[in-house]
């Protein structure tokens, strides 16, 4: 039809291409053209924290049986910053790849991305082990599929899933986690960015998005949270304490159910101003100087926070059980959560307890 074919996704036989309107014409009367989907627009959505779904640190001798150790988490978001909690003593950013600027070197000029890592897998080194990730020794392989402001297209993150899927096996990918979406505007059977993640799911990878922040209000859950198989992640405030008794969904979380009546959120983590790593002179830091803490850090809210806490959760399951299928550590992490207060559609199977769930 004389199209501009952009890319090529393998895994779901679908092609990035640029066209006008008279070849769309040609290209929907097409028989050999399953559906065309627009190219949309998605966006961006810890000592207490992790301490409350149930791993318990010894903050002393900044040691634990449970690290995450030889586990790859796979963050898709504005980047990363070479932070010291995240280099030192050694490197655990294992790779890069940035599908905005093309740089090779690991940055992060939004500051998103490198909270989000810090509330996975930071391992304390700049708080003396006060503001530890949930898998301080987890190995991290960052994407950048959004820009300084936090945007980005789904066939940036489509690209990077593929990405992962492509370097699984090399950089030993488990666990991928998502602190993005839009707004769902068709089914998930007919999103490539669900069906993309789907494909990681089968091959694998345990795939954790945010609900969203759109909350209170119901049906408000973002895509690709929407997917059945993935884990979709709300988030509550735990009031700053580390007794579950207090806590309450935050309100911004997004609710359930989903546009076609799915059982969302599936768990709870962790969300209301959670201290994690700070990239100096990023967008976030220089918007918000107010929210930063000492030199290293920063605080911020929303189920973005609790993604990855739930997502270092997920790579600790799967340090102690290397074999676990997502569907199993998905089982795992919504039998053992703790019970609300609250309807199913605001908390879903409850707040993720990494101790509950091992046992």
């Amino acid at each position: 039809c004389g199209c501009d074919v952009k890319k090529h996704f393998s895994a779901i036989n679908t092609y990035l291409i640029e066209t006008d309107l008279n070849s769309l014409t040609d290209l929907i009367n097409s028989h050999s053209i399953v559906r065309i989907t627009y190219d949309r627009d998605v966006w961006a959505l810890l000592d207490v924290a992790v301490n409350a779904i149930g791993v318990q640190r010894d903050l002393d001798a900044n040691e634990t049986e449970h690290t995450g150790a030889g586990v790859t988490i796979g963050i898709l978001d504005t980047g990363v910053y070479p932070h010291k909690d995240l280099v030192t003593p050694k490197n655990r950013i294992i790779a890069f790849k940035d599908f905005i600027n093309g740089q090779e070197d690991p940055y992060d000029d939004n500051g998103h991305g490198t909270h989000v890592a810090g509330c996975a897998l930071g391992n304390g080194t700049s708080s003396d082990g006060k503001y530890l990730g949930a898998a301080p020794q987890a190995n991290l392989v960052a994407a950048k599929v959004l820009d300084s402001m936090g945007r980005g297209n789904a066939s940036n993150i489509i690209s990077a899933v593929q990405w992962m899927i492509d370097n699984k096996d090399h950089y030993n990918i488990g666990v991928i986690s998502l602190s993005l979406g839009s707004y769902p505007i068709k089914s998930y059977k007919e999103d490539p960015l669900c069906l993309i993640l789907e494909k990681a799911w089968d091959l694998g990878m345990t795939v954790l998005v945010a609900a969203g922040n759109s909350g209170p209000s119901k049906q408000t859950i973002g895509s690709p949270a929407v997917h059945p198989k993935l884990i979709a992640v709300g988030a509550i405030d735990d009031k700053d304490t580390i007794d579950n008794i207090d806590d309450t969904v935050a309100d911004f979380s997004s609710r359930g159910p989903t546009i076609e009546g799915i059982d969302k959120p599936d768990i709870v983590a962790p969300g209301t101003n959670i201290i994690a790593l700070r990239a100096p002179n990023s967008y976030t830091d220089r918007l918000k100087p107010d929210y930063r803490i000492g030199e290293d850090y920063f605080t911020l809210s929303g189920t973005s926070m609790a993604t990855p806490i739930a997502a270092g959760m997920a790579a600790l399951l799967l340090e102690q059980r290397n074999n676990l299928k997502p569907d199993e550590i998905k089982q795992l992490m919504m039998e053992g959560a703790l019970k609300l207060n609250e309807d199913k559609y605001s908390y879903g199977k409850g707040l993720i307890n990494y101790k509950q769930s091992l046992n």
